[in-house]
């Protein structure tokens, strides 16, 4: 399994911070893998919600995560800050990857990345819907 480039806060677009909590530590004394994706979610929902994309309780549509992961690359451990940087990796007819680059303290590398994978549906009958022009202009930006 080959392991992706460590990259830096160059590589994103968008940024928002994130704090680690005492309940976020393990037993081994770092943050716990399932954390990570809770800030990778928090990321990628903060950018929506800032940029109007997303109406959480009325909006149309809806994006739904059918892949996701992440490459640990350094342990983060409480009482750090975290910024999650977000760019975007391709944007599909219906689907958009995200990329989020998590960086602990001041460090310029990334001690994780990740990727989510939204399909943006109906909220109605959960069937995928094109990405909306407007949309597609306030993501470009974030396209690497």
């Amino acid at each position: 399994m080959s392991r992706s480039p460590i990259h830096t806060r160059s590589d994103y677009r968008f940024s928002c911070t994130v704090s680690t909590r005492w309940m976020d530590n393990d037993v081994y004394g770092h943050v716990n893998n399932v954390v990570y994706y809770s800030w990778i979610d928090t990321a990628v929902g903060t950018f929506l919600l800032e940029n109007g994309l997303i109406d959480v309780e009325k909006g149309p549509i809806i994006g739904m995560a059918v892949d996701s992961g992440c490459q640990y690359n350094r342990e983060v451990s409480f009482p750090q800050r975290v910024t999650a940087m977000v760019r975007i990796g391709h944007i599909g007819t219906s689907s958009v990857r995200y990329e989020i680059g998590l960086f602990a303290d001041n460090e310029e590398t990334a001690s994780a990345q990740g990727h989510f994978v939204h399909v943006y549906v109906n909220r109605s009958d959960r069937r995928p819907r094109p990405i909306p022009e407007t949309w597609r202009t306030v993501l470009a930006p974030l396209l690497v």
